[in-house]
């Protein structure tokens, strides 16, 4: 008899999410924690699986009933074996994820990049889906997956895509692969949360810093994240707006890149900035109208926020167990 649900694990630089899905993309269970990548592979395994037993706790299900874990992973993966190649917000090299997970949680386990799995999860529950389709991820990275005539594409040794890693500025900002002037280093909260600080340095009047305020009332940029800028240009900081439009058009710029080498029909646009709301959605569709070869008189793709929000990546990594077990 065919398993009915399936665990999805959306791992990421900042935090990890685990869910109990089933077959129609629907999250019967979830749950959160830190990742804390200052940590050893082996504890944030031993943690993701404690997390996993806790899922299964709350949703009174059995991990022997199931179809398997699926792990969506910041990760360049070796197609053959699945080992993580280089994880670099976890500052991962060479490891046997599904090996060290297997021996907390038994059954299958299917592994593939986060963004790829994040796009299997808009197509499950989007019937508007279309065959070509770009999926981005905005969030402590810049991830993508491209799904071309409903498959996830590869490329020709089946490593993927890594668009956060094309280079957006030569010799510019240095990102954690090791190269510069990277997507990533530019488009990505971490990106954004670093550019808030500089320029709140030398802006002690901007409104971003009413959100970094700590308990003894002190300024902090420790508390600088991802949102703050989108937080202060709700309310018309100008420092802030100036931030948010910089921004805008350095991912406008990348994704316009993408879309003039694969010539996608959809855009869709998921992670944690993807919660800048439909007004930051038409910003970047305009920022890359202006990007691409042949802007205005080329058709652009449609763009619109994932449905699954920051869930897309938990069910796709389940649907990846559903694909593999009938």
């Amino acid at each position: 008899m065919s398993s009915h649900y399936a665990i999805g694990i959306d791992l990421g630089g900042t935090k990890f999410a685990v869910g109990v899905v089933d077959r129609d993309g629907k999250l019967l269970v979830k749950n959160s924690r830190p990742t804390g990548p200052e940590r050893s592979f082996e504890e944030i395994v031993k943690d993701i699986a404690e997390t996993v037993k806790l899922s299964l706790e709350q949703s009174r299900l059995s991990i022997e009933e199931s179809a398997g874990t699926g792990f969506g992973v910041p990760s360049t993966l070796d197609p053959k074996t699945k080992k993580l190649i280089f994880a670099n917000n976890l500052y991962w090299l060479d490891k046997d994820l599904a090996s060290e997970y297997s021996s907390f949680i038994p059954g299958p386990v299917y592994i593939e990049n986060d963004a790829d799995c994040a796009a299997l999860g808009e197509s499950a529950v989007d019937p508007s889906t279309c065959k070509n389709t770009l999926m981005i991820t905005l969030g402590t990275g810049f991830g993508g997956g491209l799904i071309l005539d409903g498959n996830i594409f590869r490329g020709c040794d089946g490593y993927g895509i890594e668009p956060g890693h094309a280079v957006l500025v030569y010799g510019g900002r240095e990102c954690n692969c090791g190269n510069r002037g990277c997507v990533e280093a530019y488009v990505s909260a971490t990106a954004l949360a670093e550019r808030c600080r500089e320029v709140m340095v030398v802006c002690p009047g901007t409104k971003m810093w009413e959100s970094c305020v700590n308990s003894r009332g002190e300024r902090d940029l420790n508390l600088v994240e991802g949102d703050t800028a989108f937080l202060a240009a709700k309310k018309g900081d100008p420092a802030a707006l100036e931030l948010v439009e910089e921004f805008t058009g350095m991912a406008g710029q990348a994704i316009a890149n993408l879309i003039t080498l694969f010539r996608p029909e959809k855009v869709i646009i998921g992670g944690g900035l993807s919660n800048g709301g439909d007004s930051f959605i038409e910003a970047l569709f305009e920022a890359a109208k202006k990007g691409i070869f042949g802007g205005g008189i080329m058709p652009m793709p449609s763009f619109s926020k994932a449905l699954l929000g920051n869930d897309a990546g938990i069910v796709g990594a389940a649907m990846l167990a559903f694909r593999n077990i009938p």
